[in-house]
């Protein structure tokens, strides 16, 4: 495949996006706040969540979000653990429950305490250096899960009933975890009108493609990669594969690519969808073919 006409296509998809794209994607309860200290917060807790059926994510969000107020920082930054296990009683995502959501909004107001901003809690173990964020998010990861959660749980220790852990997955386990890349591409990349551009000490050319079920797809449709398991192995070959097309942002398309799925029903096998799709002339799924 020519090079230079796969990217032409990626740029042509990218200046596609559309409000009805943003609307249909969980950072678009990030954009509902003009001061970048809420846009953080509604970031960490938006992509938390950001797993199963779009149209539950954003039921899901609106639940949490609806309880906020004008500020989300400012929520946290007064968050009670145990006023939150009263508001949030009831709440249900999948197999994360109350506890869970709670246990999260503690944990943002420790990284805050401890660092200021969710941003500078992460630069602690964070080098501009390395070639990407797999040593970063591994230290992330287990900082996050190393607070005391006792306010939450009544133990220090996080209850193996309790899948809290399941928001912070890590690298080392040789998951994607698509929603800890996802929510960084959201914070480090600049500013595109879907993307934030919050975070200062990380570098786009440092991120992966957060990788979900429509990515895997369409990534092995393009041959960005081989692999069949949506994991980290599959993430790097991804995004190795878009670095040859943007060195400095390989992560740019993720957003254009992802929608081609979530909004637009790419199926890889409706011709009617195909036919309208930018990406028909080079991907080897096309139904045109």
């Amino acid at each position: 495949m020519c090079r230079d006409k796969l990217r032409k296509i990626l740029d042509e998809l990218y200046t596609n996006r559309s409000r009805a794209h943003l609307a249909n994607d969980p950072v678009s309860f990030c954009h509902r706040y003009s001061d970048p200290a809420d846009q953080e917060v509604a970031a960490v807790i938006a992509s938390a969540f950001a797993y199963g059926a779009v149209s539950n994510i954003l039921r899901t969000l609106e639940s949490i979000f609806s309880n906020f107020g004008s500020s989300p920082r400012k929520f946290i930054e007064k968050f009670d653990p145990q006023e939150g296990l009263r508001i949030f009683s009831g709440f249900k995502h999948r197999f994360n429950d109350g506890r869970d959501l709670c246990a999260l909004l503690w944990a943002i107001r420790l990284m805050i305490e401890d660092a200021g901003s969710v941003n500078g809690f992460f630069l602690k173990n964070h080098n501009p250096a390395s070639h990407d964020v797999t040593d970063s998010l591994n230290a992330f990861t287990a900082s996050v899960l190393a607070f005391d959660y006792a306010p939450v749980f009544k133990t220090s220790v996080i209850p193996s009933d309790s899948y809290f852990s399941f928001l912070f997955p890590a690298p080392a386990s040789g998951s994607a975890c698509k929603r800890l890349c996802m929510f960084l591409r959201w914070v480090v990349r600049p500013a595109d009108g879907i993307d934030l551009g919050l975070w200062q000490g990380v570098s786009a050319a440092q991120l992966l493609i957060p990788v979900d079920t429509h990515i895997r797809r369409i990534s092995g449709y393009l041959g960005f990669s081989s692999r069949k398991s949506a994991d980290w192995k599959m993430a790097r070959e991804i995004t190795d594969s878009l670095l040859k097309l943007d060195h400095e942002d390989p992560v740019r398309y993720d957003f254009s690519l992802a929608h081609i799925g979530i909004t637009e029903g790419c199926d890889g096998k409706t011709l009617s969808k195909c036919l309208s799709c930018l990406l028909s002339d080079v991907c080897r799924q096309s139904a045109i073919r």
